[in-house]
């Protein structure tokens, strides 16, 4: 695997192996991130409503000399927006804030089973994706029970599940049934933001072995357990160090030691699909 790997969408589609995320960059430093992430090789742009900046992002695909159809760009629907006629209004707002014409993928942020419509909301992005303005349709923050829900109700899988999952919350039983049912497993918070996923023994040791940093390790370990990551940072060293990460390959003991960090309360901050709500 290299930085030019794609990974096959069951819609036939495909991404690269390693996103840029841009939670929360805005304005002109945002705008400034994105274009340093795109020159530097990122080719898989991630953005959502509620990060209030799909603007910036927007504004970087307009500005770099990197073609269109080379960079692929993902947003989010918001919980407000949950409903059929409220998802086709909401995509077209994103494209109007984007300045595009489509998007490469379009994901519903979170299910809010309170609200009770997010199939509602699936079937209207299956319009959007036959329609044409989305060529890409997914998930972010789903469960089996709720993909077994999309898959019955509709006959349609997502192409992707963007979920929280790091060394201290690596959802190996989410990550397999993604892997039985042919959708790809997208990592937010890949790093594990700011708990203490880098010191661990595990990722530290891996590090001094393979001569790379230990946030090098875990994006790798990524990649070899079958997720795509999408890290964030403004800083353009930061960035190059984290699309850096194909030149070495962790072994089966690596991998399975930095898995098992794994901690029942291992989520950042307790955002349980089934509970936990965003609009």
């Amino acid at each position: 695997m290299n930085a030019d790997t794609r990974i096959p969408l069951n819609d036939g589609n495909t991404l690269p192996p390693l996103g840029f995320g841009t939670y929360p960059l805005r304005g002109q430093e945002g705008t400034e991130a994105v274009l340093s992430a795109l020159d530097i090789g990122y080719r898989l742009l991630d953005t959502a409503v509620n990060y209030g900046n799909e603007d910036a992002v927007g504004r970087a695909v307009a500005e770099t000399s990197v073609p269109r159809e080379e960079i692929q760009v993902t947003t989010k629907l918001p919980g407000r927006d949950h409903g059929y006629e409220e998802t086709l209004a909401s995509c077209h707002r994103s494209l109007d804030a984007l300045g595009l014409d489509y998007l490469d993928l379009y994901l519903i942020h979170w299910p809010n089973p309170s609200v009770g419509k997010w199939l509602d909301t699936w079937k209207a992005m299956i319009e959007l994706r036959a329609d044409g303005p989305v060529r890409s349709i997914g998930v972010s923050n789903f469960t089996i029970e709720f993909l077994e829900r999309l898959e019955a109700e509709t006959g349609v899988l997502p192409a992707v599940n963007q979920i929280e999952l790091h060394p201290f919350f690596p959802q190996t039983e989410l990550v397999e049934y993604h892997r039985a049912k042919g959708i790809v497993t997208e990592a937010w918070s890949p790093l594990g933001k700011n708990a203490p996923v880098l010191t661990a023994e595990p990722i530290t040791n891996a590090a001094a072995a393979h001569n790379v940093t230990p946030g090098q390790v875990v994006l790798r370990w990524h990649t070899q357990i079958g997720s795509l990551p999408i890290p964030k940072s403004a800083s353009t060293a930061r960035q190059r160090e984290n699309f850096d990460i194909f030149g070495f390959e962790l072994d089966g003991d690596e991998v399975a030691a930095i898995t098992a960090l794994g901690k029942p309360d291992g989520r950042l901050f307790g955002g349980d699909p089934n509970t936990h709500e965003e609009m």
